[in-house]
């Protein structure tokens, strides 16, 4: 399997260039869903240890469905086939660029959240145009054992969220075990109390925001992810997924770009501006590095070629 790895502000994404399931023809989404259903195995063999790394996201790479994009991606982690990747889709940019398949200027890919748009200025410097997002449901209530009743809002951004804000805790390094810990009882109780989706979809992410008293820096957050990993970029739906929060609640006008970092001190600059639908087109600009180009070997008697899960 031929793979490309680069990072996003420290958060590492595998292109998969070749080498994935037959996924069959048809929408990415019937795609996604059949590697979802059919092809678990794949998801840990190619991200969990011992070839991937915690936090590490898939992009397989899969043919366009619209006449003017470059190619049609499906990005997954090591529990789930997710709906679209802010930072993943800044590595995929660069590692395209690295292989020579695009060139500085603007692009298009087909995701399955839908078609996003992206802007190469360099090697690695890219923004992304994503898919409208919204405000699901403002100031959501749910009591969480042991931590009492947290509020929250719902939010769209390519993924479903739950951000709260302020932090319960400072959002800091040295609480990453404690932020993470807190972030999966929030995502269970607020998962308990029902779907948040029109198709029955329930929150993947918990987002802990925070403001920071730096002149650079608008906000800090933490982010989990659904396989329980943070996020070491500042997250690019999730970042979506708060400006959409903000402009529903009149706190930040449209054009307007501010600075979102993450709990390892990597940056976004982001913005937005309406959408047809009554949410925002978000603006997401950060930096992508390649690491490593190599082609994983699945040897039919090695006892974890499917990952080691525990």
């Amino acid at each position: 399997m031929h793979v490309i790895d680069s990072h996003t502000g420290g958060e590492p994404t595998r292109v998969i260039l070749s080498g994935g399931p037959d996924l069959g023809g048809g929408s990415i989404e019937a795609q996604a869903q059949r590697l979802a259903r059919d092809h678990q195995d794949f998801l840990t063999a190619v991200l969990a240890e011992p070839r991937g790394q915690p936090a590490m996201v898939a992009a397989l790479l899969v043919p366009p469905t619209s006449p003017d994009s470059t190619t049609g991606v499906i990005y997954f982690d090591v529990a789930a086939v997710i709906g679209m990747c802010g930072h993943g889709t800044m590595g995929l940019a660069v590692t395209l660029a690295h292989l020579g398949r695009i060139s500085p200027g603007t692009h298009r890919f087909d995701t399955r959240a839908g078609q996003v748009g992206v802007e190469l200025h360099d090697a690695n410097t890219v923004t992304v145009r994503n898919i409208e997002s919204r405000l699901v449901q403002a100031d959501v209530c749910v009591d969480v054992p042991g931590l009492g009743t947290v509020t929250g809002d719902i939010a769209y951004g390519g993924n479903w969220f739950y951000i709260i804000e302020p932090s319960p805790l400072a959002v800091a390094a040295a609480n990453i075990r404690a932020l993470t810990d807190q972030a999966v009882a929030i995502r269970d109780a607020v998962n308990a109390q029902g779907p948040i989706g029109p198709h029955g979809e329930v929150v993947d992410h918990v987002i802990f925001q925070q403001d920071v008293r730096d002149a650079a820096v608008d906000s800090r957050s933490f982010v989990l992810c659904p396989d329980d990993t943070y996020d070491r970029s500042p997250c690019g739906t999730g970042s979506s997924g708060r400006l959409a929060c903000l402009a529903a609640k009149g706190l930040l006008a449209p054009g307007m770009t501010i600075t979102h970092e993450s709990v390892i001190g990597s940056r976004f600059e982001v913005s937005y501006q309406p959408g047809l639908s009554g949410g925002v087109i978000p603006t997401l600009r950060g930096q992508a590095h390649v690491m490593a180009e190599a082609n994983l070997l699945f040897h039919p008697t090695d006892p974890f070629a499917k990952g080691v899960i525990l």
